[in-house]
């Protein structure tokens, strides 16, 4: 089993930067693929962004390409979520996921990760 806890969110203005942390226990995810989703009340999770096992190939919704980079550090069990420009339509709870058995073609659907954190609350507004 795989244990993953998010950080790094908050209140920031248009146009500030935040940095999510996603620390991962109970197993190395050096051979999982990662990804940030989100969700707003009312609203589907939606995808964000994923990394590969290797972190060589990256995937990221449009409106955030560009603005949030993910990167991995296996050796710490850790993801982030590099988010700047920040918008109020980022605005929502940010979860990350975690799974061995994704599928390339499949980076972006909720249903292929099996492992979930709590999440973390992003605000976006002055």
């Amino acid at each position: 089993q795989v244990q993953l806890v998010e950080s790094g969110g908050g209140l920031v203005q248009p146009g500030g930067s935040l940095r999510l942390s996603c620390a991962a226990s109970g197993r190395t995810i050096s051979r999982y693929t990662m990804a940030w989703f989100r969700q707003v009340p009312g609203k589907e999770r939606e995808f964000v962004a994923a990394i590969w096992r290797s972190g060589g190939n990256k995937f990221y919704k449009d409106s955030v390409k560009g603005r949030f980079i993910i990167s991995r550090e296996n050796d710490k069990n850790t993801v982030f979520l590099q988010m700047d420009s920040l918008k109020s339509e980022d605005t929502a709870v940010y979860y990350c996921a975690g799974d061995s058995g994704v599928i390339l073609s499949s980076v972006r659907d909720a249903r292929m990760y099996d492992y979930w954190g709590q999440g973390t609350q992003v605000t976006v507004g002055s």
